[in-house]
């Protein structure tokens, strides 16, 4: 059999076509410009939306201003950075004027619905003008939106080492706060409900509430009705237009614990046409003698006077007349006022422990704890 010998030269040898070593190539390039265009667009639009959303918040009174501001975020992101942050509220009477550090807010290319910012304190109020009356700062606060403006979803925002502060003073500090709005499925917007919640964790406010000299902790689940659009607006007009179509605020929740004591209440509060509250809690406290030195007026603890634990008895009095004419040992104040409460109120239990449970009443402002009268709340409008 004849064998035949092939010789192959190198340059004689199939080529690949350089096109196709390119090919790969150019189509990442070409990604990668389109992509660009995409969000440069995005990056326009976000100046724009932010111009808008400011138009619409200075028709309602509301001004907000940066003293530097920048849009970067490339490749995946849109990040609008607002420094030095001013927002003058004008449609608060008097007029406030907030200032911020810093607000850093971030949307993703691909999901524009969803809005995350975070905040760099401190931040400060004041009148226009004038040196700042409240302070607040944090080691962090974020905030996130879901939604659109024609159909929002959701909102929170979560702080961790919260203080709030007036010259010279201590008002407030948790160590951490979170605030949560969900629009029920389906509910927007012709028959709006938002499920809300709020919680405090470690949270003492000695100088506001008497009752919170001691780290609390506070859970609040609560569904509000009636809100029916979220336009800009004076906060008056928006609790008056809310009253008017009948909005209440169902309080499903609400707990409060402080060492051993515990209370919890739930209910459905609403405004008069007035702007004044309407409507009834159900509160049921275990350990409610811890709370007692607190509505005696001493944010110590101590009785307020050498013989009558004002105002605590003072309103007891007016259920119980009579009561103020025998003189009480200081030591025996919080007994009493307990007991007091005790038989005026509903045996019952909470978590285990003896517990008193009374409604709390409001009726066009006028507050009422079972039949012991407490005073009035101002009107909101």
């Amino acid at each position: 059999m004849l064998q035949r010998n092939m010789t192959y030269h190198a340059d004689l040898a199939p080529r690949r076509s350089n096109w196709l070593i390119a090919a790969p190539l150019m189509v990442v390039l070409a990604l990668a410009v389109a992509w660009s265009a995409v969000w440069y667009a995005a990056a326009g639009r976000a100046r724009t939306l932010v111009d808008e959303w400011r138009a619409e918040q200075a028709k309602a009174g509301r001004v907000f201003t940066c003293g530097s501001q920048a849009v970067g975020g490339y490749p995946f992101r849109i990040e609008v950075r607002c420094a030095d942050a001013v927002a003058e509220l004008k449609d608060t009477q008097p007029a406030v004027v907030l200032k911020l550090k810093q607000i850093i807010i971030v949307v993703q290319v691909w999901d524009t619905k969803l809005l995350i910012a975070e905040f760099t304190g401190p931040l400060s109020a004041s009148d226009p003008g004038q040196p700042a009356y409240l302070t607040a700062d944090w080691t962090l606060a974020q905030a996130s939106v879901r939604g659109t403006p024609a159909l929002p979803e959701r909102a929170s925002i979560a702080v961790d080492g919260l203080k709030l502060d007036e010259p010279g003073r201590r008002l407030m500090d948790a160590q951490h706060a979170e605030f949560h709005a969900r629009v029920q499925f389906g509910s927007w917007p012709h028959n709006p409900a938002i499920d809300l919640a709020a919680k405090f964790v470690a949270a003492t406010a000695p100088s506001l509430i008497p009752l919170a000299k001691d780290p609390s902790d506070l859970d609040v689940v609560a569904v509000l009705h009636g809100l029916k659009d979220l336009s800009p607006k004076p906060t008056p007009v928006r609790l008056r237009e809310w009253q008017a179509a009948g909005g209440r605020l169902e309080v499903q929740s609400a707990r409060l614990a402080q060492g051993d004591a515990v209370a919890t209440a739930n209910g459905t509060l609403a405004l008069s046409p007035r702007g004044a509250l309407d409507g009834t809690l159900k509160l049921t406290a275990a350990g409610a003698e811890r709370f007692i030195p607190a509505l005696t007026g001493d944010k110590r603890g101590a009785p307020a006077s050498p013989e009558r634990g004002a105002p605590a008895l003072d309103a007891i009095e007016r259920a119980v007349p009579g009561i103020g004419a025998v003189r009480i040992a200081p030591a025996q104040q919080t007994q009493i006022a307990t007991g007091l409460l005790a038989l005026l109120g509903q045996q019952t239990t909470l978590e285990g422990k003896p517990a008193v449970a009374m409604p709390l009443k409001f009726t066009d402002g006028t507050a009422t704890l079972g039949p012991i009268p407490l005073g009035k709340v101002t009107p909101l409008f």
